[in-house]
């Protein structure tokens, strides 16, 4: 498939700031398990960074990912993203970011997500989830792809029945470097490999 007909298909890959790379963000408000958590305070949802921001200071990002959510549902989704993330632009960056903003939305759209990361070998990947529901089917994960429960409160433990998880905290644990870099990732791949178990990330 030509990059050109992907884009197409896709709309547009985000590159956040922080993160070498690209990533794919859909809209937070349609998280399933997100939306319930914005409502709880002291949840890692409360205050949400994607539902505020430019996110909503800029009307055409919110759109786009709307669009990028219907885009999921098509039957050439799987063939345009292979496509995309293998162009040199996007796997010279090696690693890629699943939801920097919303999350997997059911189990057809996880599959085609370890679709394409099979289909994308030489690239590593990242998708933290909130959607307890994963855990079932972990087994069924490409190699190349980390998927790390993001714990629901601040401050709570990482679940230990989870291989990779990540928290975030208030109490000085935090181990993502990213506020002494300028918050940004630098040459630190922490995220995506997957013998370390958690990243804490301070509350921001």
């Amino acid at each position: 498939m030509l990059i050109k007909e992907a884009n197409k298909i896709i709309i547009s890959l985000s590159q956040p700031d922080k993160m070498p790379g690209y990533a794919y963000g859909l809209p937070a408000w349609e998280c399933k398990t997100g939306q319930k958590l914005a409502k709880v305070a002291g949840s890692v949802c409360s205050g949400c960074y994607a539902m505020k921001g430019n996110y909503t200071r800029f009307p055409a990002i919110k759109r786009s990912q709307y669009k990028r959510l219907k885009a999921t549902r098509s039957v050439l989704w799987v063939r345009a993203m292979t496509a995309k993330i293998n162009s040199r632009a996007v796997s010279k960056h090696k690693v890629f970011r699943w939801h920097d903003a919303g999350d997997v939305q059911d189990l057809r759209h996880l599959a085609k997500i370890f679709e394409v990361c099979r289909r994308t070998p030489n690239i590593k990947h990242w998708m933290p989830t909130r959607e307890a529901w994963v855990k079932k089917y972990l087994g069924r994960a490409p190699s190349n792809l980390v998927v790390r429960f993001s714990g629901t409160m601040i401050d709570q433990p990482a679940i230990n029945s989870w291989p990779n998880t990540s928290t975030v905290v208030t109490n000085g644990a935090r181990t993502c470097k990213a506020p002494e870099n300028a918050g940004k990732c630098g040459t630190c791949r922490s995220c995506w490999n997957p013998k370390i178990k958690n990243i804490s990330y301070g509350k921001h």
